[in-house]
């Protein structure tokens, strides 16, 4: 819609924000219409209209099988778009429209806003199943009227109150129907349905509405006033309310058609189910985060009595034993970071680049009086923990190794990490990662297939085994040494 709006009108961007909180509520107008709705903008040279949205009724059949937005219309063939553009009123045709062998009734609608008309919306409603209406098809008729004479007069949408489609309740979903008073006109099946499950043992018509949702809400202390002022329709706002095992989302519409309050619609959806769903996730999410809590103090609590034990061997004077203990807590404290990570995050997955960072670092302070140095290029983004976990101890085990055996003792040099993610339109994408050093290179007889220590052993198992990668290790150019990591990834950032 943005781009239709400006590229065909002169409208300005406080306009297009009304527009755009028309369309967030104009579902309401469709269903209670039981009719199509397109939104028609004149061009900015008044010539023709441009169809910028359009919305079809959950209550009934659509009138157009196509798409329409986007449509380009000179003035002056559909008069009744002209009539409620320049006298900014609701016009009404007296004689159906036959569309591919479908009656259907057209109606304008102009859309206003401090005094201007912005555009017109047309309402389309299929007449091939017309019957004799029931009780609630007129009282959602009339209450569209009202909606319909609200949007022609700048009253609708209300603002600062747009509402999600994805979240707010329906007409189908609850309907009630209030006069001017608070008392119950109309109450949909679904409604009362709703009410009876929150402990309503009577029917909701004649009753008022907002006292008596206040008594089925319990509380401990006096009578929730601003519930009661909610469910009386005074204002347009949405609450949840509790009572009987029972969780009902409202949302109340106060229809003013010629200025004054008439009465008002509340919307009502049973969410009970919902929102237990919602908390079941929540303990999972808990649980979860807690046992990554524990895992990571327990591999903390691991790496401690290593390294006591590595200062008793050194003690002892075994160089060699308590150099073998400290690669094992440097191991350890890699994947601790992970399980750290994960305990603050609602999901199984990291953002790699804090943990990248900090394996960096914990890697280059072994450099005595930080001759070494490391640092991070690229992105490695988003990865799930069955990834992020191997990735550290691989990154991990290359970086100690180039810090021990790229430069020598009192040498200077730098370590460059670099990741990049590729995609293509038939593959889900891959991570390259780079691990550069300037030092003093490989051997010549360097295979990295099969030579290597411990640690490069550790690496080719988990890239190649876990990840399912590609482990490679070379001579850079201009000097060093590089080692290249080809990772596939699924279509959520994490490994296949």
């Amino acid at each position: 819609m943005n781009d239709l709006v400006r590229q065909h009108t002169d409208l300005s961007d406080d306009d297009l924000d009304w527009l755009h909180l028309l369309v967030s509520e104009w579902q309401l107008l469709s269903d209670l219409s039981f009719a199509d709705l397109v939104l028609w903008l004149p061009t900015s040279d008044g010539t023709r209209y441009v169809s910028v949205a359009q919305m079809r009724p959950n209550t009934g059949p659509t009138s157009y099988q196509d798409d329409m937005v986007g449509h380009l219309v000179p003035r002056g063939r559909r008069p009744l778009l002209d009539v409620a553009l320049d006298e900014g009123r609701i016009v009404r045709e007296g004689d159906p429209e036959w569309r591919e062998e479908v009656p259907v009734r057209v109606e304008s609608i102009p859309v206003r806003r401090e005094g201007r008309v912005l555009g017109v919306i047309a309402r389309n409603t299929n007449l091939l199943t017309v019957r004799t209406p029931s009780r609630l098809e007129l009282t959602y008729l009339q209450s569209a009227s009202d909606l319909a004479q609200m949007i022609a007069g700048g009253a609708f949408p209300f603002p600062g109150q747009q509402v999600g489609m994805d979240r707010a309740p329906r007409v189908g979903d609850g309907f009630i129907r209030l006069d001017a008073e608070g008392i119950v006109q109309y109450a949909s099946p679904n409604a009362l349905s709703a009410y009876h499950r929150l402990g309503l043992a009577a029917d909701l018509v004649g009753l008022p509405l907002g006292p008596t949702t206040a008594e089925l809400a319990p509380t401990r202390g006096p009578v929730d006033e601003s519930l009661v002022k909610l469910a009386s329709g005074w204002a347009p706002r949405e609450a949840e309310i509790e009572g009987n095992d029972c969780v009902i989302q409202l949302r109340a519409i106060p229809l003013k058609p010629k200025g004054e309050r008439i009465g008002s619609l509340i919307l009502l959806r049973d969410v009970t189910e919902l929102r237990r769903r919602e908390r079941e996730l929540m303990t999972k999410d808990a649980t979860i985060r807690e046992i990554h809590h524990r895992v990571k103090n327990n591999l903390q609590t691991v790496a401690a009595l290593l390294r006591l034990q590595s200062r008793r061997i050194g003690a002892a004077g075994d160089s060699s034993a308590r150099a073998a203990l400290d690669e094992a807590v440097r191991r350890v404290g890699s994947i601790a970071i992970v399980h750290e990570t994960l305990s603050q995050n609602l999901d199984e997955r990291v953002e790699f680049d804090e943990i990248a960072d900090r394996v960096i670092t914990m890697v280059a302070e072994l450099s005595p009086d930080g001759r070494v140095t490391g640092r991070r290029t690229g992105r490695f983004g988003i990865l799930d923990a069955e990834t992020a976990t191997p990735l550290s101890m691989v990154l991990t085990e290359i970086l100690q190794n180039a810090l021990e055996h790229a430069f020598p003792p009192g040498e200077r040099g730098a370590i460059e990490v670099n990741a990049t993610r590729t995609s293509t339109a038939h593959d889900a994408g891959r991570l390259l990662v780079s691990v550069r050093d300037d030092g003093r290179g490989l051997p010549r007889t360097f295979d990295p297939r099969s030579d290597g220590n411990l640690g490069l052993q550790i690496v080719r198992t988990l890239v190649e085994g876990e990840l399912g990668g590609v482990f490679d290790m070379a001579p850079a150019p201009g000097g060093g040494t590089r080692v290249a990591l080809d990772l596939p990834l699924d279509r959520h950032g994490s490994r296949r």
